[in-house]
């Protein structure tokens, strides 16, 4: 056949049409490129490409996609000699595909043989040549040569190990190749123990996969050779290495009834892989409870654990394998705490049950008690009620005191609250700061749970933290409806805390309108004083809310009523800086001129918290108001508002005719007392407020100190800016 007549082959159209079928084929793909770079066809940077990608396909699909495009003569090259080289089997089945064409056909792909059958020729041709000799005995010599590979592989299959040490004497089977590849593969599917074992000694790679991803430890366990199997994974085999299908020697073994060889990897594996992951735990996982039973018949551990100190039942319940739990639980697989925590998060009922009823003797007390406070906290009532069944306290105490009536209470579980107390938890146990389970329906607003404590007679009046009742918590939190429910269970309306606070003082300083309106119905005392001598009225004057006020002004409450400390609800007021309740306050005949122990009205505090609204309505509402009352230390309004900086209170009241010369014990003006405190702005309008009375500059105090020499007394920045305004405006300096 002349070398010219098949000058266009077309091999580009062969890859095509029969991609799928090489991108399947091919398995030896790093040493196919290593020829198609040895012969020219791809470039050593394609190498990097291709050799990135993980997955066998995928990287021959790139590898031919790059080869396609580099042209006709670089796809001829990869069919001769590459191709044939790596993939022998490929390469004739490629081989066949073109020949077998119709020549009548004009299929561009039959011209491929011609191409193909030529290079053949040639070879046989320059191989009888080159031995220089006669070339019909050359020519049965280079059959004999021919057919070497499938003596080796003979050799192999029958064991045949002098044969084989004779066909391999000289070559290198280190040399990666198809063959040297497949022998080894070859030996462990026909359980060769001797072969696999000289093979090893001449540094055959363990760890080859074929192209189903397949180790030769996987093909001595698919085929039960237990012999050859053991000396694999003792030779160093990994025993847990997964095929495309991710099944793993052990699978193979069991899904093909070889028990013998399971039972014997099993020891291995249990000699080899102390506190790792198991094939069991995988198939546990996996929910492969055939395997799983397998691997227990033929000695496994059912209670093996891995790094994490999980066992297999962990595994299958964490996953949801209800099938395999119960293989492994009727195997004796222990049931811990963390097994039962795992099913409590994935709530998963049957699995729940199965586990309840195979969880007696296996847990200790303290394992018992976290399962049943995570199945409270998680309202499962079942839970609850079958670990109760199997021997839990009902009564136990965590950490923090709690027992599960007392959780499920704070949590607002009915459910869980039901089963308890129908297995007779005991309602009157309470927290170590003696809040009771009533205490706590209350706190959550739970009416339900509520109602069932005060059925089963708890005491409504019942001590809790600091002397606190039931109804104490419901003003607290605002839980109107259930103060409804306590006060006509026999609630005591004007009970008092450790610090003689009612309940009508607690929801008035907490802005709880509702509640207050609730306990003035049931007939609240609004004059009882708590421990600092206040009434509700005061709370809620402190606290600004006005309608509540209201409500305890109508309902009887003594607006003037003086506290510890002397103070009026309208002090409060003040201090808070609360206009409206100031207002309202003063309306229902608030007395604007009552003094505290220290002398103060309500203005001289409105004045130094710089409460302006306050102040202009105490001093615009209040009948004769003396903008220049005296305090005990004969302090006016005006000297706080400068002591205190506050520039806008100063301008208000020195409109309303406040002294601005006035004197105090000490003998200081309002003038010094803006000047010691260093507040440049409040100086600055008292020394040039010009409507009416002017500051005195010169006035002395009772150590014969005037403002500036009680300014330059200080070193701040800001009394050294008071001194230079004050010496200008006395002419001292330019």
């Amino acid at each position: 056949m002349g070398s010219t007549k098949f000058t266009n082959p077309y091999a580009i159209e062969v890859i095509r049409s029969k991609k799928n079928e090489l991108v399947a084929g091919i398995s030896n793909t790093e040493d196919l490129m290593d020829l198609l770079i040895a012969n020219g066809v791809l470039l050593p940077e394609n190498r990097v490409l291709v050799s990135g990608i993980t997955a066998k396909t995928e990287k021959n699909s790139r590898m031919l996609s790059i080869l396609l495009s580099r042209g006709e003569r670089a796809c001829r090259i990869f069919f001769y000699p590459c191709l044939k080289s790596a993939e022998p089997d490929l390469y004739q089945s490629m081989k066949s595909y073109v020949g077998s064409l119709d020549q009548n056909v004009k299929d561009t792909r039959r011209q491929l043989i011609g191409y193909l059958l030529e290079k053949d020729s040639q070879e046989k041709i320059k191989t009888i040549q080159d031995m220089n000799t006669d070339p019909v005995n050359e020519a049965l010599k280079y059959k004999s040569k021919q057919s070497e590979i499938p003596s080796v592989l003979d050799a192999v299959r029958t064991g045949d190990l002098s044969l084989l040490q004779k066909l391999l004497k000289g070559k290198d089977i280190n040399q990666r190749t198809s063959t040297s590849d497949a022998l080894l593969h070859t030996a462990a599917e026909h359980g060769q123990v001797s072969v696999i074992n000289f093979l090893l000694s001449q540094g055959v790679k363990l760890d080859h996969r074929d192209h189903q991803g397949r180790t030769a430890l996987h093909k001595a366990a698919e085929a039960g050779h237990t012999t050859a199997s053991v000396a694999l994974v003792r030779a160093g085999a990994d025993l847990h290495a997964k095929d495309q299908a991710s099944k793993t020697p052990q699978h193979l073994a069991a899904q093909n009834g070889h028990e013998n060889t399971v039972r014997s990897l099993v020891t291995e594996e249990a000699r080899c892989f102390k506190n790792q992951t198991t094939v069991m735990h995988m198939a546990a996982a996996e929910d492969n409870c055939l395997l799983v039973g397998i691997l227990l018949r033929n000695g496994a551990a059912v209670d093996v654990r891995d790094s994490q100190t999980k066992t297999p039942l962990f595994h299958a319940i964490r996953h949801g394998n209800e099938n395999t739990a119960a293989v492994l639980l009727q195997a004796g697989a222990q049931v811990d705490s963390g097994i039962m925590e795992a099913a409590l998060d994935l709530n998963k009922k049957s699995l729940l049950s199965l586990l309840l009823r195979n969880m007696k003797n296996t847990m200790s007390q303290n394992e018992i008690k976290s399962v049943l406070f995570k199945a409270v906290k998680k309202n499962l009532d079942g839970v609850v009620a079958a670990l109760i069944d199997s021997g839990a306290d009902v009564n136990m105490c965590d950490e923090l005191g709690y027992t599960p009536l007392l959780l499920a209470t704070e949590l607002g579980n009915v459910e869980v609250f039901r089963v308890l107390v129908s297995k007779n938890a005991q309602l009157e146990r309470q927290l170590p700061n003696q809040t009771s389970a009533l205490h706590l329906a209350v706190q959550g607003g739970c009416m339900s749970i509520t109602q069932i404590l005060l059925d089963k007679g708890m005491n409504p009046n019942i001590i809790g933290p600091k002397d606190q009742t039931p109804l104490h918590f419901s003003a607290l939190h605002n839980q109107p409806a259930l103060m409804d429910l306590l006060l006509h269970e026999g609630a005591r309306v004007n009970a008092v805390t450790q610090d003689g606070l009612t309940a009508l003082h607690i929801a008035s300083q907490s802005g709880h309108t509702e509640a207050v309106a609730k306990l003035l119905e049931a007939k609240a005392n609004v004059h009882v004083l708590d421990r600092q001598g206040r009434t509700a009225l005061h709370w809620a004057a402190d606290h600004g809310e006005v309608s509540i006020l209201k409500l305890l002004i109508y309902a009887g409450a003594e607006v003037n009523t003086a506290e510890k400390e002397r103070k009026t609800p309208l002090h409060l007021a003040a201090i808070s800086g609360q206009t409206d309740t100031v207002s309202t306050l003063l309306a229902a005949k608030a007395k604007g001129g009552s003094k505290d122990m220290d002398g103060c009205s309500a203005l001289h505090y409105a004045a130094g918290n710089g409460h302006k609204n306050v102040a202009a309505t105490l001093l615009t509402s209040v009948r004769n108001i003396n903008v220049d009352e005296r305090n005990t230390w004969r302090r006016t309004p005006l000297h706080l508002a400068a002591e205190h900086g506050q520039e806008v209170l100063v301008d208000l009241l020195l409109e309303n005719q406040a002294k601005i010369n006035a004197v105090d014990n000490n003998k200081d003006t309002p003038l010094h007392s803006a000047c010691r405190a260093g507040h440049l702005g409040t100086v600055q309008r008292l020394i040039n407020w010009t409507q009416g009375e002017r500051a005195n500059l010169q006035a002395t105090n009772n150590v014969k100190k005037t403002a500036l020499q009680v300014a330059e007394a200080e070193a701040t920045p800001n009394h050294q800016s008071i001194a230079t305004l004050l010496k200008k405006k006395m002419f001292l300096i330019k």
